[in-house]
């Protein structure tokens, strides 16, 4: 038989010519396209999000795998198809033909359609995960006092991974590996309530405050006015003015010192606590710019440092709750007598608004109930008790979180010392030198000058060189503490 009259064999078409293998390669190529969009964007970006790694190393890959695992199983189910005597997929186009026209019109139409919108919600979703919505509902429900907090706080514009996790590859993957428990956690109700603190693998303050607060923006003193009322019956007013000696580190600008002396450049405090709070320091080291060492402990420790874990004191300990500030009823029952949002002339309102929330309640609910039925019984038909209970119900509401067993209690504040020891932890007159020569300054005035305290005409009568305090309750023993009598509640 002559070979020119062989009928040429034509290759079987490809067992990736179907519309499955073709609907899995649109996802992957869509998928591709937006790693590449992502990768570029995170390139070319002045700042590091962390976050943005999760969209382009893990979302989108999984999406760009699942394309090329359609397109197998749509090449596997070409070739079952085919072996059971089925025709090869016809996938021909032409474009004489109006049917194909169309078909082809549509597809490119919705390819388009469908990159801009892989475009626009990989930087919709970059831009959520890293928004407070999505730490405080979305991904950590259970951070709801957190959030709730950090919503009227002073840093409610600032979002939680700029402090939590901050710019750099090292500080993601350890923020990502402490979530994956904390996800296992949520997932299997293994968290603890409340929510334990300090935050151990927070990164230093320096790499996060400092962004805002630098050391050399600290400079002179700052006038701030207290404003307290007694627990009696007329809720006698009490308010004092300090002079804040704030400080500095720019001799450029003002003196160097005050307050955040601790935190200059130059100086290193480092201190051993004993407990988890960081509330009992009976030991700490300072060295100076000029590079000498001082040791102060109490004459109860008598622990091996060197077995002990060494602090480096930062911005944090003594700002320990800048975001997530939980009032104490008697803070917040002040600050809204303050403002008159409780009217001062109700008899005995201070009193009984903080007993209302320092009761124990099960839920958020009963304790709106409950608060509005109190007050309500206590002064029958008084418009003013009214007009308050909304206010005492917020500050519940923004204040305790049943649930998570979350309120002022849980979380010392230690910036001053009126509810919780704070500075008192170290300036409380009993750490010394090895020689006793030597003691750390536990002078009130180091910190802040009262240039007036009382009420009405008293608070005009300014002292510059300041004066001694004037306890409203009376006259204090010298060894009594604030916090021996100031709890948060009564």
């Amino acid at each position: 038989m002559n070979s020119e009259n062989k009928t040429p064999v034509r290759p079987r078409p490809s067992l990736f010519r179907n519309w499955i293998s073709f609907i899995g390669a649109v996802v992957a190529l869509g998928a591709l396209f937006s790693f590449l969009l992502l990768f570029i964007s995170d390139a070319v970006s002045k700042f590091s999000n962390p976050y943005v790694s999760i969209l382009t190393y893990i979302v989108v890959p999984v999406f760009l795998i699942s394309g090329i695992l359609l397109a197998f199983v749509g090449a596997g189910w070409e070739r079952r198809r085919r072996a059971h005597g089925g025709q090869p997929t016809s996938l021909k186009m032409d474009l004489d033909q109006p049917h194909d026209r169309r078909v082809i019109l549509t597809f490119v139409s919705g390819a388009i359609v469908f990159l801009l919108l892989s475009a626009i919600g990989c930087y919709n979703a970059f831009n959520f995960t890293e928004s407070v919505t999505f730490c405080g509902e979305v991904c950590h429900k259970v951070m709801e006092p957190e959030k709730v907090a950090h919503d009227h706080g002073p840093h409610a514009r600032v979002s939680c991974v700029e402090c939590h996790v901050g710019s750099g590859v090292s500080w993601f993957v350890k923020s990502k590996i402490s979530g994956s428990y904390q996800l296992y956690a949520v997932a299997f109700n293994k968290y603890p309530r409340p929510i334990p603190t300090p935050i151990k693998n927070l990164r230093p303050a320096r790499e996060t405050c400092e962004e805002c607060h630098w050391p050399q923006s600290f400079v002179g003193n700052m006038d701030r006015t207290f404003n307290y009322f007694q627990s009696d019956a007329s809720n006698s007013p009490y308010s004092i003015r300090l002079l804040l000696k704030i400080g500095g580190s720019d001799p450029r600008q003002g003196p160097v010192g005050g307050i955040h002396w601790h935190n200059l450049p130059g100086n290193k405090v480092e201190y051993v606590a004993t407990d988890e709070a960081r509330q009992v320091i009976p030991w700490v080291r300072v060295t100076d710019a000029k590079g000498n060492v001082t040791v102060f402990q109490t004459a109860r420790f008598t622990n091996d440092v060197a077995k002990m874990d060494i602090r480096t004191m930062d911005c944090m300990d003594c700002h320990n709750r800048p975001a997530h500030n939980f009032l104490s009823p008697e803070q917040a029952v002040n600050r809204a007598m303050a403002l008159n949002r409780i009217d001062p002339s109700i008899p005995w309102i201070k009193t009984n608004a903080v007993y209302v929330l320092v009761q124990k309640y099960q839920t958020e609910a009963e304790a709106t109930n409950r608060i509005a039925a109190l007050l309500s019984a206590r002064y029958p038909g008084d418009a003013r008790v009214q007009a308050a209970i909304p206010v005492v119900q917020q500050i519940y509401a923004w204040n305790f979180f049943p649930f998570m067993k979350s309120s002022w209690a849980s979380y010392p504040n230690d910036i001053g010392h009126m509810i919780w020891p704070g500075c008192f932890r170290c300036h409380d007159g009993l750490h010394q030198t090895a020689d006793k020569k030597r003691t750390i300054v536990n002078d009130c005035n180091s910190c802040h000058t009262i240039l007036a305290q009382g009420a009405g005409a008293e608070l005009n009568k300014l002292a510059p060189a300041g004066q001694p305090f004037n306890h409203p309750g009376g006259d204090l023993d010298g060894d009594n503490s604030c916090t021996d009598c100031h709890t948060g509640g009564p």
